[in-house]
């Protein structure tokens, strides 16, 4: 199974901002065992990088990449730390083009149809679709599915567990991301239990859809 494959079998991808690399054994620990074995942990923080090094060496059996990553030297750090796929909030040509010359995943963002043309060309069909909630959600999402029928979604920005359901039932969602079982709040205040909580909640409600 590869590393994509993985991520459609979790079916949720948790997008991780870490203030401090020790947070990361809590963190990935709490999704771990609440039956979530994927993580994206954003370039929004200096640690990031450090953070996927960690993460790589002390959660081997988890797939954990790079998200919110906007240029080729963020694409490099991460890679070189050890991210399995490489997430961006946007379409970056150079980022494309690193990541198919060193094999590794890439889901830009891509929110319209020209979006999605670039990504075909580059023989990307798998897109991160962001934000959802800001761009239409579903609807546009299926809409934009009609003429593209090879292509699948992720969509990140407004996913929670009261639509997680609804966004998984659809067969245009390849995986959904959200952090609503990381929030901040929780991290800063190392309720490691509570994301465990959430964690599993979530992954109930995605095995019920997608036994």
């Amino acid at each position: 199974m590869t590393d994509m494959e993985k991520i459609a079998a979790a079916k949720i991808v948790p997008v991780v901002k870490l203030e401090r690399v020790e947070d990361t054994e809590g963190v990935l620990g709490a999704l771990e065992r609440g039956g979530i074995p994927t993580a994206e942990i954003t370039f929004r923080t200096a640690c990031a990088a450090e953070a996927i090094k960690y993460a790589s060496e002390h959660f081997p059996e988890m797939i954990v990449g790079a998200g919110t990553v906007v240029n080729v030297r963020q694409a490099e750090q991460a890679v070189y730390a050890g991210a399995e796929f490489i997430v961006g909030p946007g379409w970056s040509d150079s980022v494309a083009e690193f990541c198919e010359a060193s094999s590794v995943p890439y889901l830009p963002g891509c929110v319209t149809p020209t979006e999605i043309i670039r990504a075909l060309d580059k023989g990307i069909n798998i897109v991160k679709f962001f934000p959802a909630s800001v761009y239409g959600g579903l609807k546009a999402i299926k809409a934009l599915a009609a003429p593209f029928v090879g292509v699948k979604f992720v969509p990140t920005g407004g996913v929670n567990a009261l639509n997680l359901a609804e966004y998984l039932a659809c067969d245009k969602i390849y995986a959904v991301g959200g952090s609503w079982m990381v929030d901040g709040k929780l991290v800063a205040e190392k309720r490691f239990d509570e994301i465990e909580r959430l964690s599993r909640e979530a992954a109930a409600i995605a095995a019920t859809v997608r036994p």
